[in-house]
């Protein structure tokens, strides 16, 4: 099973912004701890009634910079919101950082769902999940086979090509939780995300619905890589204060525990948001790593 990290990308409300520098530290320290991956969330602005507005950095500008600042480690996204770009043009971004990267790109997406991102930027929060499946109609045909031609009710793409072909396929990750996105996973996706997933208890009830749709179209439901984003803490290091539904919590043998539970359910790649998103913590991390694989 791999083990992978989240990279801040500094929506803090109450603290300073991360300077590019620091989630470069964060990355390495990833990538020099023998951990197989890092990982970008895509939001523009978070905007809930009663509490200060706050916004990330725009995740495929970061994550294609941290694809030239490190050269081992997967990139992938947790998860990109399909209807913030064009679908043919994403794969067109997918098939460059690839060759930028050495082909290490994971494209995880799904359909978003803070409307007040959506309003603030322009973006149409109508009808996402039929956005979403004629989006990825164009995104997965471009991914696989380098060309698409589709004319659809939101998007179009008229003998589309990628030139240059991308010198990698692009593993194709979705996320969602509904019947109608399970299908959509089961139909086009080659790994299916669980985020923010708690205990592995609660795995089963999650994947249940997928195994459902994989029945209905026909597909191996083990053909598809089973991924977990889950929120883990350090007892070793400072309480930073933002713990909310921590799956993986204690010493790093008792995280290596969890791990091993996780991989015991079948899950291939677990993605860890570490509370505080420090060094110290991806280090305990990958001692929990070592500790779960020995």
């Amino acid at each position: 099973m791999k083990v992978g990290v989240v990279m801040p990308l500094g929506v803090e409300s109450d603290r300073p912004r991360r300077a590019y520098a620091e989630l470069r530290e964060l990355a390495r320290t990833t990538e020099d701890a023998e951990l197989d991956s890092i990982w970008v969330f895509d939001h523009l602005l978070y905007r809930f009634p009663g509490e200060p507005q706050f916004g990330p950095y725009e995740s495929w500008t970061i994550l294609s910079a941290l694809g030239a600042d490190t050269s081992r480690v997967q990139l992938g996204t947790i998860v990109l919101a399909m209807p913030f770009r064009n679908p043919a043009l994403l794969a067109k971004m997918a098939a460059t950082l690839q060759e930028v990267s050495g082909g290490r790109l994971v494209l995880g997406v799904g359909a978003g769902w803070h409307e007040p991102e959506f309003d603030a930027f322009g973006i149409p929060f109508d009808h996402r999940v039929s956005r979403f499946e004629e989006a990825i109609r164009i995104l997965a045909p471009l991914l696989r086979t380098g060309s698409v031609d589709f004319d659809g009710r939101y998007h179009t793409a008229r003998d589309a090509v990628l030139l240059p072909p991308s010198p990698t396929p692009t593993p194709l990750l979705i996320a969602g939780r509904r019947p109608r996105m399970m299908r959509l996973v089961a139909t086009y996706a080659d790994a299916f995300n669980c985020a923010w997933l708690g205990p592995v208890s609660g795995l089963e009830e999650r994947i249940a619905p997928l195994r459902t749709a994989c029945a209905e179209v026909g597909r191996d439901f083990a053909s598809i890589e089973l991924t977990v984003g889950v929120n883990v803490v350090f007892d070793a290091l400072p309480d930073d204060g933002d713990r909310p539904g921590i799956a993986l919590a204690g010493t790093a043998a008792d995280v290596a525990t969890g791990l091993r539970g996780y991989a015991d359910a079948g899950v291939g790649h677990v993605i860890a948001s570490l509370s505080p998103a420090v060094p110290a913590a991806v280090n305990e991390l990958a001692r929990a790593v070592a500790l779960s694989r020995a």
